[in-house]
């Protein structure tokens, strides 16, 4: 069952007003996985949620890809886009191809660093 993959198997008769954001996430998530789809859209996946369910959430994504699903991810967290096996940057409008994604650092850069990084 798809909702038991989530780990929400305990809240199967919880109305959405009774979930976190987090738990309301992975729904979203399971309801997604119910068509199989091969390519999946994720626009901020991780947005509102506390680190540990982001890394939840990002750990499920890898493993969707490791099953051989495309994951299209739209993020601004450059954390995250560390995570990708190739990074595509929006800069003034224009796609900037960036083939590989580098190593980014662990903590959160500065907007200088942040600049740096978009348009370098």
């Amino acid at each position: 069952m798809l909702l038991g993959r989530m780990g929400l198997s305990d809240r199967l008769d919880h109305k959405p007003r009774e979930l976190s954001v987090g738990q309301q996430q992975r729904v979203a998530l399971a309801r997604m996985l119910a068509n199989d789809p091969v390519l999946i859209l994720a626009d901020e996946p991780t947005g509102n949620l506390d680190p540990e369910t982001s890394a939840s959430i990002m750990d499920f994504l890898g493993e969707l890809n490791d099953e051989g699903r495309t994951i299209v991810m739209v993020t601004h967290d450059l954390r995250l886009a560390g995570r990708a096996k190739r990074v595509l940057r929006l800069v003034n409008g224009s796609i900037q191809p960036d083939g590989q994604a580098r190593p980014l650092p662990a903590a959160i850069p500065s907007t200088e660093q942040k600049k740096a990084v978009l348009t370098n």
